[in-house]
């Protein structure tokens, strides 16, 4: 069976390979600097990477002696001391003994000087920065003509909208004259009466894009009343012209899309505007007829001639209603007259003279006066005597008194 080791023992045999190593235990390794932590223990972590790789380092504080300034990201450094493996890990790193600038790393610091220097003048300042304009139909492009910028730059244009017009000044970007080519671009552009210029190049090392580190480029770009984008390099690459311009394009490629706009996006847009208007359209259409058809059923509800109609109606009605109560108040009258006639007819003397009964006055001098009792008459008097069918003259002869009760 073959041997089987544990993951120390293995990280240490590695560890000890590197230990063995004369080169990796004296070794410079340049890059520039990223990801640097200044730690509250004092050891300062970070990395240092080129365009091929990095690498993790440390320098503990006991090594602090061994750096003379302060580390920044981007800057360009040589560091000298031992690469081990750390056996927690069982990764390796780079343990630094000392630190110092490399050339680009003078570069670095005359580039945040002049950054300084720029910002505190307000070069930087968000209020003087121009709108980029939405639809731009001349863009001016100043960069190396037969670099890969342009060509990025020329195929998005291309494949957003074949109607912008591309002025391209080849400018040397790079070298003896670059910063002068770049500053006489932006101002022939301008010039041309373009709508929007892009500035940049493709990457490189810091040398390569220094002509965007230089203060007339700067200059230029803040002067130019003509938005200015400004495209230098990869994403990690940061230039003075990137914070002067009106706004910084991590790449060629991304300037090239935010500087021409998408015709077919805005097509379909326009489409989708266009069935969404007619859709509205057609549901106002309907709502409207809707509307219209309920204002003709009101209008025919509340036309005159209705009017008139329901008013005869309603006065048909009402007369029928007043004869009818008329009959009705006449028949209740009429009842109660009979009711009135028949205890009348109890009440009058014509009736009980019907009945057999009659009325007997006194004939006194010149008038007569109704007998009631036997003690009105005398013998001698004369009487009337009333029947249902006349009137009968009488003589008392004999007058008797007698009781009914």
């Amino acid at each position: 069976m073959a041997n089987v080791y544990t993951v120390r023992q293995v990280n240490t045999y590695i560890k000890n390979m590197f230990t063995q190593d004369f080169m990796l235990n004296r070794i410079y390794v340049k890059g520039e600097v990223s990801n640097c932590k200044y730690h509250t223990s004092g050891h300062i972590y970070f990395s240092l990477k080129d365009e091929s790789g990095t690498i993790a380092c440390v320098m503990f504080a006991g090594q602090r002696g061994g750096l003379s300034f302060r580390m920044r990201e981007g800057q360009q450094v040589v560091v000298f001391g031992a690469v081990s493996v750390y056996e927690r890990s069982g990764s390796y790193q780079l343990y630094a003994r000392e630190i110092r600038l490399d050339g680009d790393g003078v570069l670095y610091e005359r580039f945040q000087a002049l950054k300084q220097e720029l910002e505190e003048m307000g070069m930087f300042a968000a209020e003087y920065k121009q709108p980029i304009p939405k639809f731009a139909g001349k863009v001016g492009v100043v960069t190396a003509p037969t670099g890969a910028a342009i060509r990025d730059i020329m195929n998005i244009s291309a494949r957003r909208n074949p109607y912008v017009q591309l002025i391209l000044y080849p400018a040397q970007v790079q070298g003896e004259g670059a910063k002068e080519s770049i500053v006489r671009g932006i101002r022939m552009l301008e010039k041309a009466g373009v709508d929007l210029i892009i500035v940049g190049r493709g990457g490189g090392s810091i040398e390569d894009l220094w002509a965007f580190n230089e203060e007339m480029v700067a200059r230029a770009i803040f002067e130019c009343s003509i938005p200015v984008i400004s495209a230098v390099g990869h994403e990690t690459d940061t230039t003075i012209a990137d914070y002067v311009a009106d706004l910084r394009a991590p790449t060629p490629s991304a300037a090239a899309e935010l500087a021409v706009w998408d015709y077919y996006q805005y097509e379909e847009t326009l489409l989708a505007y266009r069935q969404r208007l007619l859709r509205l359209m057609q549901q106002k259409v309907t709502l409207y007829r809707m509307r219209a058809e309920q204002l003709r059923t009101k209008i025919a509800y509340l036309h005159p001639e209705i009017k008139i109609r329901e008013r005869r109606q309603q006065l048909v009605d009402m007369q029928e209603t007043l004869r009818r109560l008329m009959e009705d108040r006449l028949k209740d009258s009429r009842h109660r007259l009979a009711i009135r006639i028949e205890r009348l007819k109890g009440l009058s003397p014509l009736e009980k003279l019907n009945q057999g009964y009659a009325f007997v006055e006194k004939e006194a001098e010149d008038r007569f006066q109704a007998v009631r009792s036997v003690r009105q008459i005398k013998e001698g008097d004369n009487l009337s005597v009333y029947v249902s069918d006349g009137r009968i003259r009488a003589a008392v002869t004999e007058v008797r008194e007698e009781g009914y009760e």
